[in-house]
């Protein structure tokens, strides 16, 4: 075990996997002194699939656990599923700032011309009754096609991010072509897994489909309301909940050095 899991981090990140890395990386590009840590709760992926109270009593369970162990000034929900889901319950229960990640919804109507807007999310964001809310208040005026690609997700998690550029742009083909049918002219990656293979949505979409995330958006929230600062220990540190497999921990590995933090281990 990594002896940087007995260290205090400014900001911690929890996922149900690797999607909130991108979320850390951007973070990282705006405050390189800030001192990060990653929690991916691989125990209970995929979030997308289960319920709503499942959602909650699972993101609860594992943020009980990281907020013991790292005590974090700010945690980033890097997950729209569980933002969307559990967000409300976390800040009840624990009293502590986070800041979650939901689907830009709001910044898509305000782009969109043809007031026609994809959603790429998890099937629970897909239904959930918050982002009917969203689009109640920020988007009532547009369609809204909405997408659940639970296998893209799962594919991401397993092999995506370090594929090859090819197998990375088929597989986000099928999801532009569907919206590209129903006449969108702006897409919401609603899912944070979706952002590792940002550059081929944007590619495959071209320029008459405008590609939209939350990620600075996420992240000026964060450093808004808490401001960065050296505090004695610069390197990051990943860490995974569960019992690892020898393929998953091989592959958590290569993520953590993907994005430039070591790898702490199980939390």
């Amino acid at each position: 075990m990594s002896s940087s899991a007995n260290v205090q981090y400014q900001y911690a990140f929890l996922d149900s996997g690797s999607g909130g890395f991108p979320y850390l990386a951007q973070l990282k590009d705006h405050a390189p002194e800030a001192s990060c840590v990653y929690v991916a709760d691989t125990a209970h992926f995929p979030y997308g699939e289960k319920t709503r109270d499942e959602v909650i009593e699972f993101a609860c369970e594992t943020f009980a656990r990281l907020l013991e162990r790292f005590k974090p000034e700010l945690t980033i929900i890097a997950c729209n599923t569980i933002s969307i889901a559990a967000l409300g319950a976390m800040r009840e229960r624990f009293g502590v700032p986070i800041v979650g990640t939901v689907p830009a919804i709001k910044l898509a109507a305000a782009r969109s011309v043809k007031r026609k807007i994809g959603l790429l999310a998890t099937e629970r964001t897909v239904c959930d009754p918050y982002t009917d809310e969203l689009v109640a208040r920020f988007a009532r005026d547009c369609e809204i096609v909405r997408i659940g690609d639970s296998g893209l997700i799962s594919r991401i998690e397993r092999e995506l991010v370090t594929a090859s550029r090819e197998t990375r742009l088929d597989a986000v083909r099928p999801s532009i072509e569907r919206f590209r049918a129903a006449g969108v002219d702006t897409i919401v990656l609603a899912c944070t897994h979706f952002l590792h293979l940002s550059d081929e949505f944007h590619e495959v979409a071209g320029p008459d489909i405008e590609i939209i995330d939350s990620r600075e958006g996420v992240v000026q929230q964060a450093l808004r309301l808490v401001k960065p600062r050296e505090v004695g220990h610069r390197e990051g540190a990943c860490f995974v909940t569960g019992s690892l497999s020898p393929e998953m921990e091989s592959r958590y590995k290569t993520y953590a050095s993907l994005f430039n933090i070591s790898w702490g281990g199980t939390l």
